[in-house]
């Protein structure tokens, strides 16, 4: 038996005016859920510019509680609209801890879960680590209206455990909100291998574990004073064999669409049986940080 679900991918730019922000965001929602969309995704930090490119205590003003203003305002139209939404949101757990954290809004407008982003990095221009404290609800999928929903964020989807783990745990759809882009500084070659990169990972996701992708990236350019970063859209829906169902530009606000078969996961692992033939008794070195 078929079970299609018409899911919806926000890209869009940022300004510093949050408001401006949110208020595209919900427009762009609205249009989706016009449009047939039952499952939308917004892109990692979609209220703000992305402000850790720098490391100042004033971005923390940026942080704010859930229940709060943002997943107010998206649970409203949620339940006027019946739809289940993705967002993210810089959480404020408390005076000094702070998560970066995706919310699944269901289409009753109650939260049915949040995830707190595991995995964080810290680079030139990402320096995420002075911003976020580390998840700890672990990978745990969402129940909602539509299915169990995997929802990871940016960093984690380098990792194949993570992606794993929530397949393990009966994830139907895997989420990757995520902020990603160039340096300027990078000539086209090297702008190049890191897209290709980014979007080979996450089809190997799919297909490692059978189920549809939803990666959502941020588009426009982001400059700071001794920073600057080119985020390269190209947000995507990849399906169980890893196919490319549906893809945005690099360069402009837009809604992706397209519609994902649940029922091609069984028939899918059937064909491709790797949790069948899994060694789990010799994957013990994999709790280690380094084999030396």
């Amino acid at each position: 038996m078929s079970q299609k679900l018409k899911v919806a991918l926000i890209q869009h730019s940022c300004t510093e005016n949050v408001e401006s922000n949110l208020n595209k965001s919900l427009e762009m929602i609205d249009i989706s859920a016009e449009n047939g969309a039952r499952l939308i995704v917004l892109q990692e930090l979609h209220k703000t510019l992305y402000f850790c490119q720098s490391e100042e205590i004033t971005n923390f003003d940026f942080a704010e509680t859930i229940p709060g203003p943002t997943s107010d305002a998206i649970s409203s139209l949620c339940k006027k609209k019946k739809i289940t939404v993705v967002a993210s949101i810089f959480e404020k757990r408390a005076v000094g801890v702070y998560h970066n954290t995706a919310i699944v809004i269901d289409k009753d407008g109650t939260i049915a879960g949040k995830y707190r982003k595991m995995h964080i990095p810290d680079d030139p221009g990402f320096y995420e680590k002075f911003h976020f404290t580390p998840g700890d609800l672990g990978f745990e999928p969402i129940q909602t209206s539509i299915g169990r929903l995997g929802v990871l964020v940016c960093w984690d989807q380098w990792f194949p455990e993570a992606a794993r783990l929530m397949a393990m745990k009966d994830a139907e759809i895997l989420i990757y909100p995520t902020a990603i882009g160039w340096s300027p500084k990078d000539d086209q070659d090297e702008k190049n291998r890191q897209k290709e990169s980014w979007i080979t990972i996450q089809r190997s996701h799919a297909i490692a574990n059978g189920l549809p992708v939803l990666a959502v990236n941020r588009t426009g350019l982001e400059e700071k004073e001794s920073s600057a970063i080119d985020f390269w859209g190209s947000s995507f829906v990849a399906d169980q064999q890893g196919q490319i169902l549906s893809m945005g530009s690099t360069n402009k606000e837009e809604i992706i669409y397209a519609e994902i078969d649940k029922q091609k996961t069984e028939i899918t692992r059937r064909i491709w049986p790797f949790f069948r033939d899994r060694r789990v008794e010799n994957y013990d070195g994999l709790l280690n940080k380094w084999m030396n």
